[in-house]
């Protein structure tokens, strides 16, 4: 997929530009669903996914440049963890400029993706880009040729409607294991 670029953001899949210390941040300390969730199984999680990446465009940075980065840690190789210390947003170039929010999607390739990981910095919520994230991951992933698409979410319905997103049809048909240490805040329970 082709960096997109709208109102001074940049959405980008490319794995290379994920700052994973960043992400870590958000998921472990700002999100209910991941909440201390160590780093390593944030960046594992990360490499054995597609990951998209939104940016705030620099005016230093044109949007559509890109410098590489560390290739530690990419989707290409999810045995690789990468270092806190060498990953984008740690003085190396990210890509236009501070990332913002960030999804995954975990998908057989084929048949199936499991959108999870939807965040937006607080400093940038209010912008449509948790709407454009999600748009975009479903216009990606269905060009794939990717019919089924499954979320979570106990609070952004309303969110995930507007994308086309519904109640999980035949609910009773899905079972099972769950055994997340977060797995009561995630379903709003004490």
């Amino acid at each position: 997929m082709e960096d997109l670029e709208r109102d001074g953001y940049v959405l980008s899949a490319d794995p290379k530009r994920v700052d994973f210390t960043r992400v870590h941040r958000w998921l472990a300390e700002e999100s209910y669903w991941a909440a201390g969730r160590p780093y390593d199984l944030v960046a594992r999680s990360i490499n054995g996914s597609l990951p998209y990446s939104v940016f705030k465009a620099t005016p230093t940075t044109p949007a559509t440049a890109h410098t590489p980065a560390s290739d530690a840690g990419t989707a290409s190789d999810p045995a690789t963890v990468p270092d806190p210390g060498t990953v984008p947003g740690q003085g190396a170039v990210a890509g236009p400029g501070e990332q913002v929010a960030f999804a995954r999607a975990v998908t057989d390739g084929a048949t199936f993706a499991w959108i999870c990981d939807v965040f937006v910095d607080k400093d940038h919520r209010g912008h449509g880009l948790g709407q454009w994230v999600i748009d975009t991951i479903l216009a990606d992933l269905s060009e794939r040729g990717i019919q089924r698409f499954l979320l979570a979410t106990r609070d952004a319905h309303d969110v995930y409607r507007r994308s086309g997103f519904t109640e999980l049809a035949g609910a009773h048909r899905f079972m099972e294991i769950d055994r997340r240490p977060t797995r009561n805040a995630i379903l709003g329970k004490s």
